[in-house]
């Protein structure tokens, strides 16, 4: 789907994945309409890209459904609005269980349910969906995060299959460790020597890449680790016993604290 003279949607926009996005969405020729949860940080971003804004929390169900109602038409959704969800999960409150997989995962599934009838009138539209490599393979101190992400996975599998030769397109892009904004960087966690990153912009090609070529999966991350994923969720046994040797338990728990 071309992006020139697009309407593109964003959530999360406020964010700084959200941002690079954004920017490179603007750079393809769209026209934006970015939502998120703080018009301060909203704002200054809209003007920038001569964007309109809908401020709204993606976890409540009554703005939720009150967005596109805001939006009016739109051409392509990005849904890259996320929490992170490490952590030991039975010291979560039940509030941030709810929180997580109402914004990871019940939020793109309804904002997609909402867009479909109106794609299928126009025989148009691309839906796209930020994952994580967390989607394809799991790690410890991340059950909940995993969990959101693997279901997100399988939802976007599943429906690209449904709409096939609707003229709909789907999308998952899942990155790997982000550099310098979004969850890995907030978070404070150190990874181990020699590990490689993304960088927001990167993420942001990758997105570009998914609707202007529909693809069904980009995953944006460097080769090993794109190779990792993949070994790791064809033997889960295996990438467990690889993951404890790496301490990767002990490096996610140094930082789960600061995921609320």
């Amino acid at each position: 789907m071309k992006l020139n003279g697009a309407t593109v949607l964003v959530t999360g926009a406020t964010g700084g994945i959200g941002h690079a996005i954004a920017r490179r969405l603007k750079a393809e020729g769209a026209s934006l309409i970015l939502t998120g949860r703080r018009a301060e940080v909203l704002e200054p971003l809209a003007e920038e890209l001569d964007a309109r804004t809908v401020v709204a929390d993606l976890g409540s169900p009554e703005a939720l459904a009150a967005l596109l109602d805001q939006t009016g038409e739109i051409d392509v959704l990005i849904a890259n609005a996320a929490l992170p969800g490490t952590g030991n999960l039975v010291e979560m409150s039940v509030e941030r269980i709810d929180a997580n997989l109402a914004v990871n995962l019940r939020a793109p599934i309804m904002l997609a349910r909402a867009l479909i009838p109106r794609f299928l009138e126009r025989g148009a539209g691309h839906l796209a969906f930020i994952g994580s490599v967390s989607g394809i393979v799991a790690s410890p101190g991340s059950s909940l995060y995993n969990a959101t992400k693997f279901g997100l996975r399988g939802f976007t599998d599943a429906l690209r299959q449904d709409l096939h030769g609707t003229g709909i397109g789907v999308s998952n892009i899942e990155p790997g460790f982000v550099r310098d904004a979004g969850m890995f960087v907030n978070s404070g966690m150190v990874l181990p020597r020699g590990t490689r990153t993304v960088s927001p912009e990167q993420v942001a090609a990758g997105v570009v890449r998914a609707v202007t070529k529909n693809r069904g999966e980009v995953v944006v991350a460097p080769a090993e680790l794109r190779l990792g994923a993949r070994l790791g969720s064809l033997a889960p046994s295996l990438n467990a016993a690889i993951q404890r040797r790496a301490g990767a338990a002990d490096i996610v728990g140094s930082h789960a604290g600061n995921n609320d």
